[in-house]
């Protein structure tokens, strides 16, 4: 059955345990990813920003099925997915390029190989037809037929992150969740890449979640932005309305901090500068997570944990704002 949205995330959470008693049982646990909910529409980028930390590539990597959810459910095309864990051809809807492009590929095996793999265990192509869609892939990424017989060792690290590319695109996937694809490469390389991204998405009708803690790159490729704190989502919003218009402290501060292409504007300008350190996720503050570093903080905030409400299209987790709308 179709469905509005192509990914659901219903809160999702994701809990380590760090520490056990004598007896075995937990005593110290991390919640690295605690009641989260976005969805994203079919051929939209939703980016997913936020400090080192937040939870965000634990995010990704628990939608994808590499964690087991503590709680919560997504939802693809309208079904859960731990329903279609079984279902190699649903399942390879979903793929994801890793931060690390170097790390992310066999060192033994040849490009041919790496893109070739997920042809051959899907059973989608083999002999003379599984070669020309290697082919075929790597030249959808701005790479030559001959790079199939070289190793990733021979490779920069943009054409190394083209090469993850071309293996997520190897089961026609709808859905590609992209874990920081361009935080490893150089300033020149991030926007080739991330004008590959756009280019595929365009040709190919893919849908992104797309993580990043480079906001100014995010705003380029994002239709929607939410962003992350402790694990937690703090406002989500068209990236426009985001940009333009921040309403939670965390929000205001992260952009804050974005360069400004001009030296006279950067010299003059004033930043929003938090105080203190990002608590510990093992034992995070009460109330609202952010209220150790913020200044508008009042006893509501170490009582009451916000909860994350939407008003016009523009969701916030935040006791000022939510009495701000409320007056």
């Amino acid at each position: 059955m179709a469905t509005e949205n192509l990914l659901e995330v219903r809160n999702l959470k994701k809990h380590f345990t760090v520490a056990n008693d004598f007896f075995g049982r937990p005593t110290a646990t991390l919640k690295a990813v605690d009641d989260v909910s976005f969805s994203i529409a079919p051929g939209e980028t939703l980016g997913l920003v936020g400090e080192s930390g937040c939870g965000k590539s634990t995010t990704g990597r628990t939608i994808i099925g590499l964690y087991k959810p503590t709680g919560g459910e997504v939802l693809f095309n309208g079904k859960p997915l731990s329903t279609l864990a079984a279902n190699n051809a649903a399942c390879r809807e979903i793929q994801m390029i890793f931060q690390d492009p170097y790390a992310s590929l066999n060192p033994r095996m040849t490009v041919g190989d790496i893109v070739g793999e997920p042809l051959d265990i899907h059973g989608l192509a083999q002999g003379e037809a599984r070669t020309k869609r290697v082919q075929e892939l790597l030249s959808l990424v701005g790479l030559n037929a001959e790079h199939a017989n070289r190793f990733p060792h021979e490779f920069s690290g943009g054409q190394r992150q083209r090469v993850g590319i071309a293996r997520a695109l190897a089961v026609n996937p709808k859905l590609i969740i992209c874990d920081e694809p361009i935080s490893a490469l150089d300033v020149s390389i991030q926007a080739q890449v991330v004008n590959l991204l756009e280019k595929l998405q365009r040709e190919l009708g893919l849908t992104y979640l797309f993580i990043a803690h480079d906001l100014a790159m995010v705003k380029y490729i994002s239709r929607r932005v939410a962003v992350m704190y402790l694990g937690k989502i703090v406002e989500l919003a068209e990236t426009d309305e985001l940009y333009s218009k921040p309403r939670h402290p965390y929000t205001q501060a992260l952009l804050s901090a974005i360069p400004i292409p001009d030296p006279e504007v950067e010299a003059t300008r004033e930043r929003i500068r938090l105080e203190g350190d990002v608590p510990n996720p093992i034992n995070p503050p009460s109330g609202c997570y952010f209220r150790t570093r913020c200044q508008y903080a009042t006893e509501k905030c170490a009582k009451e944990q916000p909860e994350l409400k939407e008003l016009d299209g523009h969701a916030v987790a935040c006791h000022m704002v939510a009495e701000s709308n409320e007056a």
